[in-house]
């Protein structure tokens, strides 16, 4: 049995400051999986095509790109804390904003209110990942960080609770008639103004709301004694970092596994409505398959936890990304009920990648290297930027060969794990 078993995962003295940086990670993913059932909305209430919503995606992940190596050398300079509440003002503001942009009825202005709330999100994650890794210890960080991790899905599961029971079964421009077709389609340009100003109300409100649950959260930690945790006590420079960090292939191997990882999930997750509506099924009830896929998502990252207590964490990633491999295929095989059903299995499988290549990753590196390295991972998020608006144009393709548009645009999530159980693979027999 692993020796770290004998060592807590997370010690009395440091509880109270978990238990808060950890609520942390529901709060992000609350933003994550509320917004995913964006693209289907937009593209229908601002008559856009799939390709055109999928930018949702990029504005909201493209956000983490830009502002991740900026988070770290803010925290290499400051503190922890001081980036988690940076992190939560600017994830404040960009929620905040939902407020005029549906005033203007711009979907620009919009894409620029994810952009600026998802510029918190990468002081959060750059943050609040490596904080954890740190409080307690080493032979600890990659069980501490899932368990952390695992708190992640209850906040996108009441995010996907929120879009599907107060956004999407709430927009008129959803509604169909007798013969299954949108009702919307069918009305003038002033009838069309009257729903449009209504729904983007709609999809409005919850962010409005989550900007003040934000605020409440920021000072809540701002008044709180956290552990102090420096990058190291005599940091290098920046540059020293990049250099160290380009020539260590587990990390960069394990950046563009991120990518890879990151790309599948907001793919599975977004298209799982175009999916379920090629067979016919409303957006509403769409959304509903894809809370059952986030519950068992959240189960999967506690028994995930819960195994490596017994099984290297390496080969668990490995195994998982075989098995996801797996039910993608018969997700562009097989057209039907079966299909959606295997889409929503994959979850099971996505579960423990994101902090086990996170901990993998980092496991082994110079403490002033950390934060950079952080923001590594964390940019790596972009993936779930690039290939969703890929995914999008193959969608609105209708038939790709013997396939339907829809069913062959898995193919790039297929790709993605594959790449994954190879980086499992080669950590496991290489990066020793």
């Amino acid at each position: 049995m692993n020796n770290s078993t004998k060592v807590p995962v997370v010690s009395k003295e440091v509880l109270l400051p978990f238990i808060l940086i950890t609520s942390l990670f529901a709060l992000w993913g609350f933003a994550n999986d509320i917004t995913n059932p964006m693209v289907a909305a937009f593209a229908t209430v601002m008559e856009i095509s799939t390709a055109k919503a999928a930018l949702v995606q990029l504005a909201f992940y493209g956000g983490y790109a830009t502002m991740a190596i900026p988070a770290a050398l803010f925290v290499r300079k400051y503190s922890y804390k001081k980036g988690i509440l940076l992190g939560l003002t600017l994830y404040a503001i960009g929620a905040l904003l939902f407020y005029p942009a549906a005033k203007f009825e711009v979907f620009g202005f919009f894409l620029g209110s994810l952009y600026i709330l998802t510029f918190g999100l990468a002081f959060l994650e750059t943050t609040a990942n490596p904080f954890i890794l740190s409080m307690g210890d080493e032979r600890t960080a990659t069980r501490r960080l899932n368990l952390a991790q695992a708190f992640n899905p209850i906040g996108s599961l009441f995010g996907m609770f929120v879009a599907s029971k107060f956004i999407l079964v709430a927009l008129d421009s959803d509604k169909r008639n007798a013969a299954g077709e949108l009702i919307f389609n069918t009305l003038n340009e002033a009838q069309k103004a009257i729903i449009r100003t209504h729904d983007l109300e709609i999809i409005r409100n919850p962010y409005v709301i989550l900007g003040f649950v934000v605020i409440a959260m920021l000072v809540i930690i701002a008044v709180t004694k956290m552990p102090k945790r420096t990058v190291s006590a005599n940091p290098t420079s920046a540059a020293s970092s990049f250099k160290r960090l380009f020539k260590n292939g587990k990390y960069k191997e394990g950046v563009l596994a991120q990518l890879f990882y990151v790309a599948a999930q907001i793919m599975c997750w977004t298209f799982i409505i175009q999916y379920a509506g090629n067979l016919g099924i409303s957006k509403a009830d769409a959304q509903n398959y894809n809370i059952i896929a986030m519950g068992i998502f959240l189960c999967s990252r506690f028994i995930s936890t819960f195994l490596m207590k017994y099984v290297n964490s390496r080969k668990l990633l490995m195994i998982f990304a075989l098995c996801a491999m797996a039910t993608m295929a018969g997700v562009i095989l097989i057209e039907g009920i079966l299909g959606l059903y295997l889409l929503v299995a994959t979850s099971a499988f996505m579960s423990l990648m994101f902090p086990t290549i996170y901990g993998i990753a980092l496991d082994g590196l110079r403490a002033d290297d950390t934060a950079i390295g952080a923001a590594g991972l964390v940019m790596a998020i972009v993936g779930g930027a690039l290939m969703p608006i890929l995914q999008g144009l193959m969608i609105d393709t209708e038939k790709i060969g013997p396939f339907s548009g829809v069913n062959f645009s898995f193919i790039l999530p297929f790709i993605c794990f594959c790449f994954i159980a190879i980086y499992g693979y080669r950590t496991l027999k290489i990066y020793k």
